[in-house]
């Protein structure tokens, strides 16, 4: 569906607002998985039988791979972030429609103008 000149800016700043939204969404959703590695970390530093990092490092692997929250919350992030360059796609489409259209209705004008201007020319 083409817009009238007019309804651009509108639909511009609904479609930034979108994504500023989305861009909230996905920090939240960061902070959750922050919270949850935080968690997993917690355990790991408490279980003295870890010997070294390696082993430490696996057993955060292995907590945070069977705690069904985090599999939901690194979902969350994809979605979101792949909804995220959708809308910027979308805002971006709707740029360039505005400039097209802006572009199309100064040819419009110069074209008048120049009819204007040669049957003034010839005396009509």
């Amino acid at each position: 569906m083409k817009l009238r000149l007019g309804q651009y800016p509108a639909a511009i700043a609904q479609a930034a607002q979108h994504v500023n939204e989305l861009e909230q969404h996905i920090a939240e959703v960061r902070q959750h998985i922050a919270r949850l590695e935080g968690n997993a970390d917690m355990v790991v530093a408490f279980e003295t039988a870890l010997k070294n990092d390696n082993q430490r490092k696996a057993r955060r692997f292995e907590v945070l791979q069977v705690n069904q929250e985090y599999s939901r919350a690194i979902d969350a992030l994809n979605r979101a972030t792949t909804e995220k360059s959708n809308a910027l796609a979308h805002l971006e489409h709707l740029r360039n429609e505005f400039s097209v259209a802006k572009l199309e209705t100064r040819l419009t004008i110069a074209q008048q103008l120049t009819g204007l201007e040669s049957r003034e020319l010839v005396g009509l």
